[in-house]
């Protein structure tokens, strides 16, 4: 063997012998330093976790400085109520339909703006207008716009002879909520699946260009399943915050008419905040963050599933 390359062998042995102890000494600097950040983010999570539970246990209807022990008493009201059940429907139908028009809609935009040559930065900062609004401002603009007395897009439906009592109706006050949070929204996903798109690397696409591949060919087999897990994320992120879409429906409807966009989100609130029932409110609470985690599971693996 070369002297050199002995040399060069005793080396590495040299460095891997030190390694180790580098590696060790490095670890424990990043355990000090991250310490008081994850002793903060425990008193900010996990005590009002455990606080909830302890909450959705007493009955605070006397008193809310002194609650009394209820054990599983608001667990068997919330559980037996056809309001929750009910709002729990909404809230899926809500979720859903918003959901798969979302993100029709948003990646449909993502996909034209990948392919705009120009003005793509233009268009993409209109889009994105909706995001900057906050969603009271949103349900306020919304609620002047549906009015029926100086509404514009009320004054819209009247030339046409439809009915303009959106809001006030049973029938399209879920269909006016599920629109608002459609246009809010949708630029999220069109933001999240474009950062996407434009990651995804031109040798394949060229490769399919070459083999003759149709547009919709190379979207339908390359751009979509390379993206697939920015499409995941986008839904995740999305699907937790219908749980707590709550704003809107308040400037809006306030749940009606007739409780027809009262979702579990809106009847926590009210129950937490008009009837003062803080410990039904908690176990509301807890089973909405119970479905929150059902959810995030699904979400991650479907992820796990496109990297297999």
């Amino acid at each position: 063997m070369p002297q050199w390359t002995r040399t060069i062998d005793r080396e590495s042995a040299a460095a891997a012998a030190v390694r180790p102890h580098k590696r060790a000494k490095w670890n424990r600097t990043e355990f000090w330093m991250l310490l008081p950040s994850m002793i903060v983010l425990a008193l900010i999570s996990i005590f009002p976790f455990f606080f909830m539970i302890y909450a959705s246990l007493m009955d605070y209807s006397l008193s809310l400085d002194e609650p009394v022990f209820a054990g599983l008493d608001n667990w068997r009201r919330i559980l037996t109520s056809e309001t929750f059940w009910h709002s729990w429907g909404r809230t899926a139908v809500f979720g859903v339909s918003g959901l798969v028009l979302q993100l029709a809609v948003g990646v449909l935009v993502a996909l034209l703006m990948y392919y705009i040559p120009k003005g793509r930065n233009l268009i993409l900062t209109l889009w994105m207008l909706p995001l900057f609004v906050a969603p009271v401002v949103a349900g306020l603009l919304w609620k002047y716009l549906l009015d029926p007395t100086y509404g514009l897009y009320d004054w819209v439906l009247k030339q046409f002879g439809l009915n303009t009592q959106i809001l006030g109706d049973v029938s399209t006050a879920m269909p006016a909520i599920i629109l608002m949070d459609i246009w809010e929204w949708t630029p999220l996903i069109t933001l999240i699946v474009l950062a996407g798109l434009q990651s995804v690397p031109t040798e394949p696409l060229e490769a399919a260009e070459v083999d003759g591949a149709s547009g919709l060919q190379k979207i339908r087999y390359i751009l979509l399943p390379m993206v697939r897990r920015m499409i995941v994320v986008s839904l995740l992120i999305r699907s937790m915050d219908i749980l707590r879409y709550v704003d809107t429906i308040t400037i809006t409807t306030e749940g009606g008419p007739a409780d027809s966009t009262k979702t579990i989100g809106y009847y926590l609130m009210q129950v937490a905040f008009r009837f003062q029932d803080m410990g039904t409110a908690a176990a509301l609470g807890l089973t909405m963050l119970v479905v929150t985690i059902i959810m995030g599971n699904f979400f991650v693996k479907i992820m796990k599933k496109g990297e297999d």
